[in-house]
């Protein structure tokens, strides 16, 4: 496989030749008034090859999404790098337990590009953050409480992780009793399309039932690699979901995002979530505001195929939890009638035995 002019192996070829530094990263696109080394004392750089590849000038789409900005340091509208409180509900290392029956188990501090808008900007590319004793820790806990009957495998990355490993956690989790279905969030269907070999695929498909969910933020992103690799997943009989997060200057106009989520149901990856994004410190010049989402979710329905479209979430502060965000379709409601508008605007009067166009 060739990109930017050089052969690469395989995906770990790929990411071992990752972009890091500013002076690596100034070979590709010559603007030396970035000042990315600034940022990535703080947030580190990370773009692999592939990726790098797909950027086709500066301020694009991808653009945003990898290159560090100095927005990050500046802007100081955010100032909690876990505004969701995870580390409040995290009972041991690397479990985050919100809900009742189901907890997230980060099992990898790596990924494939370092997303300048991730909501876990404290801990990425930490080398400490994850090892086999935290990992022994987790599996500990999750087998001991018989609540769990849900793990959500994230980081990071899970499926950067070697694919004996990857396969030894899922082993040992399929053996917990109380756990009946495994989810996978991962992004390299995305960011680095060629880890999802034959090889890794066989492995997952022997944990059934399991789930992927991925993460496509901009058509730009669906490449033939990507499409190929999804094939070899949904091929599998493995479901995969999407969740986008909405981002200033990346997707979020009405026509941006049914482009992206009409093409993704063309290679049969269903639109999940579409996320608000979360205040975490450092990503504040991405936000945009919940009309914006609104507009956009009362612009797709009737406008495309009801498979196309995702749920709109918000993850409220302080560990409050994942809620829907949804357009005011209803204007006034009593015992005996509904009077309610639809994605055109146009207002009718429901009532049991029939609905009036008003």
């Amino acid at each position: 496989m060739n990109y930017n002019g050089k052969f690469y192996k395989n995906w770990e070829h790929l990411l071992n030749n990752s972009v890091i530094t500013e002076k690596q990263f100034l070979k590709y696109f010559n603007n030396k008034d970035l000042f990315l080394s600034s940022v990535i004392k703080k947030y580190p750089m990370f773009i692999n090859p592939y990726y790098l590849s797909l950027i086709v000038k500066k301020n694009d789409p991808l653009w945003l999404q990898a290159v560090p900005s100095v927005s990050e340091l500046n802007n100081c509208e955010y100032t909690s790098d876990d505004p969701l409180n995870e580390n409040l509900q995290s009972p041991v290392v690397n479990i985050i337990h919100r809900y009742p029956a189901r907890v997230i188990f980060l099992v990898s501090n790596r990924c494939a590009m370092y997303c300048r808008f991730c909501m876990r900007k404290r801990r990425i590319g930490l080398e400490s953050a994850v090892t086999g004793k935290t990992i022994e820790t987790g599996l500990r806990y999750i087998s001991k409480n018989n609540s769990i009957n849900e793990v959500i495998l994230s980081g990071g990355d899970p499926l950067l992780l070697k694919d004996d490993c990857l396969e030894m956690i899922l082993d040992r989790i399929s053996h917990i009793s109380h756990v009946k279905v495994i989810r996978i969030h991962s992004r390299v269907l995305c960011t680095l399309p060629h880890r999802i070999t034959k090889n890794l695929v066989s492995v997952l498909k022997r944990y059934q039932p399991l789930y992927i969910i991925t993460h496509f933020n901009h058509i730009f992103e669906i490449t033939r690699e990507a499409e190929t690799a999804c094939n070899l997943v949904t091929d599998a009989g493995i479901f995969l979901g999407n969740q986008t997060v909405l981002l200033k200057n990346i997707n979020d106009d009405p026509v941006i995002m049914k482009k992206l989520l009409e093409r993704l149901i063309e290679i049969r990856v269903k639109p999940y979530y579409l996320h608000h994004m979360d205040q975490i410190r450092g990503t504040a010049h991405f936000k945009t505001s919940i009309n914006t989402g609104l507009d956009i979710m009362k612009f797709l329905r009737g406008n495309i195929s009801g498979i196309c479209l995702p749920h709109y979430m918000l993850d409220l502060p302080s560990g409050g939890g994942k809620i829907p965000l949804t357009p005011q379709y209803i204007k006034k409601i009593t015992d005996k009638e509904m009077v309610i508008h639809n994605y055109k605007g146009e207002v009718y009067t429901y009532r049991e035995n029939r609905a009036v166009k008003s």
